[in-house]
């Protein structure tokens, strides 16, 4: 699910239809709107929509019998939800414990105001996760539809990081990020056929496509690192691979990043030992050539050095056994490599005495 994002959004910049199958787009899930909903309340606190969506999310004791009375309250005397809780609050004017309930909430809603004026956009977003208690939440929440809102949350930090402001636009970052939400979270006309139709691999069974593109398929994605430790869950993982695969009727493409910016943080996963078990026969590898960052440098996806080596590459050492090339620097008789081998860590070898091979040794 939380994969879905960063393809949604080329989508769109692609100007291709995309409807999500069995879903919602990343900003019309339930979570994501509760967190947008806290960020433009922190924002401009009479955003009434935001206040009711809010207000006792997670549960903080604000029933359905209070939001009435603010409610009540604010289209008699011309108030905003905010103005009217605040008012209430001060005279007194609900029992105990939802005024006390709404007190902390005032005060949350206003300690995040008073931080996010001098913090960043990534900053205000992470505060905001965290205080408001819907990491917690999730956190707590160990199933996977639980697991599968965190991630999501923790997505949103990403898509915080790599949102880019248009530079003649007059707007605060604030607002701006807050009216790119509201454009991506539009639904599309449902039922339109000629479009992408994205979906979960559990939603993509019965279902077969001309043409089908499996995307994260890379060690800690798909098999699922939760599924890792765990034989019978591992052989789940690989039966839901052949399901995906056999859902493409003439052409299927699995794909896989060599880094990936997600849940907030940069990771370099390897490709998925599914792909390793498919006959080389099968395979037609392809390779990109845009310039992708590692390990802090960023380097061209070429032949390193007039050799086969490329970076996001298997290679195999004779005493630390597999890896991955994540970086390479120097030329001739200096140039090194760095490689992180998969029992015995990230290690930098001069390249001339790497001794390294495509092959297991």
């Amino acid at each position: 699910n939380a994969l879905s994002r960063v393809m949604e959004e080329a989508l769109s910049r692609a100007d291709l239809p995309y409807r999500i199958y069995g879903g919602q787009k990343f900003f019309s899930r339930a979570e994501i709107k509760d967190a947008i909903a806290y960020l433009r309340l922190i924002h401009l606190h009479d955003d009434d929509p935001s206040f009711e969506r809010v207000v006792n999310m997670p549960p903080r004791g604000i029933g359905v019998a209070t939001v009435d009375k603010i409610r009540d309250f604010a289209q008699i005397h011309s108030l905003s939800l905010w103005q009217a809780s605040l008012q209430l609050v001060a005279e007194k004017g609900l029992p105990g414990r939802a005024s006390n309930a709404l007190a902390n909430f005032h005060q949350l809603i206003h300690d995040l105001k008073e931080n996010a004026d001098e913090t960043s956009l990534v900053q205000k977003t992470e505060s905001m996760l965290a205080a408001s208690g819907l990491i917690d939440l999730y956190q707590q929440d160990r199933s996977e539809r639980g697991q599968a809102k965190l991630e999501n949350l923790q997505e949103l930090v990403s898509a915080v990081k790599q949102f880019t402001p248009e530079q003649s636009n007059t707007m605060s970052l604030m607002d701006e990020f807050l009216a790119h939400v509201s454009l991506d979270s539009q639904d599309d006309e449902e039922g339109q056929k000629d479009s992408v139709q994205m979906m979960t691999l559990h939603a993509a069974k019965g279902l077969e496509f001309d043409i089908v593109f499996m995307i994260g398929v890379e060690e800690g994605l798909f098999p699922h690192h939760m599924c890792l430790e765990s034989e019978e869950q591992l052989e789940e993982e690989r039966r839901l691979c052949y399901v995906g695969m056999t859902r493409a009727k003439q052409h299927l493409v699995i794909t896989n990043a060599e880094q990936r910016r997600m849940n907030g943080r940069e990771l370099f996963h390897k490709p998925s030992r599914f792909i390793k078990e498919i006959p080389k026969s099968f395979l037609n590898a392809i390779r990109t050539t845009s310039q992708k960052t590692y390990g802090g440098y960023q380097q061209q996806n070429r032949e390193i050095e007039e050799t086969q080596l490329r970076l996001g590459q298997i290679v195999y050492h004779p005493k630390f056994g597999a890896g991955t090339i994540l970086n390479a620097e120097g030329h001739g008789e200096s140039a090194r490599i760095q490689v992180a081998f998969d029992t015995a860590g990230t290690k930098w070898l001069v390249l001339e005495y790497a001794n390294l091979s495509l092959d297991p040794i």
